[in-house]
C-alpha cells in the first residue's frame, strides 16, 4: 500500500524549539538532541528538515498483528481480548539487553515499510473485533504524533489504546501522550540511576516521574515491568528498594510484573532469568504488602494468576496467556466477596487466549 504523499518524508514533530545558535533542540525527551540541519536525534527518527523537526516514521510501521492483552503485559485490562498491536522504528533508548533490537536500533526507515494511517488502524481493529489498539514493540514516544492521532481516531470509534513505554519522555509530551491513552505498561527497567546510564543510556528520575504523573494525574490504567537480568538488577536489596518505592507512592494495587530475561543484543554473555528469581521477587513485593505481583516469561500459573485483594480468591486463573478462571461480575468485582479488582473491565473475560495473527491493514 502506497504511503499518503504527506506522510512519505514524514510529518512535523512537536516539542522542539531553535537555541539561537543555529541548531534546533528537541524537547520529547530528556536526551534533548540539538540538531544542525539534516541531523537525526538519537532516536535516528526525528530529523531536522530546515526550519522544524519531521517524525520520519509517521504512518509507517514494522507491522501489525493481533496478539493476547497480557502479552503486553496487562492483566487488569480487559482479560482474555485481543489487542491490534504494532510499532515503527527506532527508540530513545539504548538499552543493551533491549528484546526487540532488531526494531528499536534500525537505522533504515524503510524497515517502516507497512504503511497505515491513524483512521486505517482504528478501522481495522474494528472490523477485526479487537477492543484496543497497542503502541508497543518500539517505544510510541517516539512516535508520539502517531501515536497520539491514532489514539484520537480510535476513540471516535469506540476503541481503546494501549502503550507500551519505557516512559523517558518530557513534562509537556508526557501530559499529551497519557492523557489519550486508556491503560499503559511502563516498564521500569531498575530502580538504580546506574544501571540506567550504564545499561540504558538513560537515567532513572525522568521515569519515575512519569510513572507516578501517570499513575496519579491521567485517566491511563498504569501497570509497571521490571525486566530481571542475573547480576544486574536483581539483588534483594535493589528489588526491595523498588517495591518500597512503588507501594509508597502508587500504592499497593498496582500490578507489578517481574519478568524474565533472556540473552540477546549485547548481552548475550548474560544466563537467563531463572525462574527461581522471578519467584523470589514476587515473593518480597507481596511480604511488602503489594496485593497484584505477577512473573513472566516464565511457566508460574500461579505468578500469572489474579487473586481478589479482599478474601484472596483466584479471580483470574491463567496458564500463559489462556484465561482458566474467571470469577468476576461484569463491572470487575469479586463474586465471592463483592469487592471491586483494580482495572478496566467490561463484561465477561475474552476467550483469544495465546493466538499471535499477523494482520494486513486494509485500505478504508
Amino acid at each position: 500500500m502506497a504511503s499518503p504523499p504527506e506522510q512519505r518524508d514524514g510529518a512535523p514533530a512537536r516539542y522542539w524549539h531553535a537555541t539561537g545558535d543555529g541548531r534546533i533542540q528537541c524537547d520529547l525527551c530528556p536526551r534533548a538532541c540539538r540538531l544542525p540541519d539534516g541531523g537525526r536525534g538519537a532516536c535516528f527518527v526525528r530529523v531536522r528538515r530546515g526550519d522544524e523537526i519531521v517524525l520520519t516514521t509517521y504512518g509507517r510501521s514494522t507491522g501489525f498483528c493481533l496478539d493476547p492483552i497480557e502479552k503486553k503485559p496487562l492483566n487488569h485490562f480487559l482479560p482474555g481480548t485481543p489487542v491490534l498491536s504494532f510499532g515503527t522504528a527506532g527508540c530513545n533508548l539504548a538499552c543493551r539487553f533491549c528484546q526487540n533490537w532488531e526494531i528499536s536500533t534500525a537505522r533504515d526507515v524503510d524497515l517502516s515499510a507497512e504503511a497505515a494511517s491513524p483512521d486505517q488502524i482504528a478501522a481495522a481493529a474494528e472490523r477485526l473485533g479487537a477492543p484496543s489498539v497497542a503502541f508497543t514493540y518500539n517505544d510510541p514516544v517516539v512516535f508520539l504524533e502517531y501515536a497520539v492521532d491514532t489514539a484520537l481516531a480510535c476513540r471516535e470509534r469506540g476503541i481503546r489504546t494501549v502503550a507500551v513505554t519505557a516512559g523517558y519522555v518530557c513534562p509537556d509530551p508526557r501530559a499529551e501522550m497519557f492523557d489519550h491513552l486508556d491503560a499503559a505498561n511502563i516498564d521500569l527497567k531498575a530502580f538504580d540511576d546506574e544501571f540506567y546510564r550504564r545499561l540504558a543510556r538513560g537515567t532513572l528520575q525522568p521515569v519515575l516521574e512519569t510513572i507516578e504523573y501517570a499513575h496519579h494525574e491521567s485517566p491511563t490504567w498504569v501497570e509497571l515491568t521490571t525486566l530481571l537480568i542475573p547480576g544486574h538488577n536483581d539483588g534483594d536489596l535493589e528489588i526491595g528498594n523498588l517495591v518500597e518505592w512503588v507501594a509508597d507512592r502508587l500504592g499497593p494495587e498496582v500490578p507489578l510484573h517481574f519478568t524474565a530475561f533472556h540473552p540477546d543484543h549485547l548481552m548475550r554473555d548474560v544466563p537467563a532469568t531463572p525462574a527461581a528469581t522471578l519467584r523470589r521477587a514476587r515473593a518480597m513485593a507481596l511480604e511488602a504488602g503489594m496485593k497484584h505481583v505477577y512473573t513472566g516469561n516464565v511457566f508460574d500459573p500461579d505468578g500469572q494468576s489474579t487473586r481478589c485483594s479482599g478474601c484472596g480468591t483466584v479471580v483470574i486463573g491463567r496458564r500463559g496467556y489462556r484465561i482458566t478462571a474467571y470469577h468476576l461480575d461484569d463491572r470487575g468485582t469479586c463474586r465471592e466477596c463483592g469487592r471491586a479488582l483494580p482495572g478496566v473491565f467490561r463484561g465477561p473475560a475474552g476467550s483469544w487466549g495465546g493466538r499471535v495473527a499477523p494482520v494486513r491493514i486494509e485500505a478504508s
